[in-house]
């Protein structure tokens, strides 16, 4: 997996909203249909579905 970049404005409001803290996770894929992240320090990955979103 490639390496994450910092969320957006946006993306960080959808990480705060499935109760993640947005300071601690880069986003590796952003595409219409999920949210792929990276925990800065263990590595770990998170997939969040945009539909449970809005």
């Amino acid at each position: 997996m490639k390496h994450g970049k910092n969320p957006t404005r946006r993306q960080k409001q959808d990480i705060a909203s499935v109760r993640l803290n947005p300071s601690n996770w880069l986003v590796c894929k952003d595409t219409p249909a999920e949210l792929v992240l990276e925990h800065k320090i263990s590595g770990k990955i998170k997939v969040i579905r945009k539909e449970l979103l809005r």
